[in-house]
């Protein structure tokens, strides 16, 4: 499936700054999809596009600690 990203706007998590700048980056598309690319690769980046479904359940995946290290 191609995604049309010429009007995506992308940008990078506040946590970014302390990672030295180089993060993941995401845009909100059309239809409620999420976009996320590599800020380091920017435009070269290979682009994911999640569902509205599946990015609402990483970020409750995130927001509750399922992915935190011991």
């Amino acid at each position: 499936m191609n995604i049309d990203l010429s009007g995506a706007r992308w940008f990078k998590s506040t946590y970014s700054s302390s990672s030295g700048g180089d993060c993941v980056e995401a845009a909100h598309l059309s239809g409620g999809r999420v976009a996320v690319r590599d800020s380091k690769l920017g435009e070269a980046s290979p682009v994911l596009a999640f569902a509205p479904e599946a990015w609402d359940a990483f970020d409750s995946a995130v927001q509750a600690g399922k992915f935190d290290l011991a």
